[in-house]
């Protein structure tokens, strides 16, 4: 998913823990806080949000993920102006980005049960 394995495995400590984590991934809410956030126009929630969810995809080795939430989250900083037209653009690509690790997600789930 476009992060480093090895490095989170020596965060998490073993490859059993990273799995567990990487499965509880949807559960994380920061998400549906962010798209909530941006339909309502409310930039410090959308900035918190978003900040939150980079974070746990930093700890998690969601890359591709990490670097579209984290583009957002600067296009969100307190130091701007509502939401900007660019940050409506970048939180599309959160979006997809969000689908496909969900989708990444969901087909490792399957392969461990199946």
């Amino acid at each position: 998913m476009g992060g480093d394995y090895n490095e989170v495995v020596t965060r998490l400590l073993n490859e059993r823990l990273v799995a567990r984590f990487v499965c509880r991934f949807p559960e994380d809410r920061s998400y549906e806080q962010l798209v909530t956030c941006m339909k309502e126009g409310d930039r410090e929630g959308a900035f918190r949000a978003a900040h939150t969810l980079k974070g746990v995809c930093q700890n998690l080795g969601l890359g591709q993920l990490k670097v579209s939430v984290e583009l957002l989250t600067e296009l969100l900083r307190p130091a701007t102006e509502g939401i900007s037209g660019h940050a409506a653009e970048v939180f599309q690509m959160v979006q997809e980005n969000y689908r496909s690790t969900l989708n990444t997600i969901n087909a490792f789930r399957a392969s461990e049960n199946g």
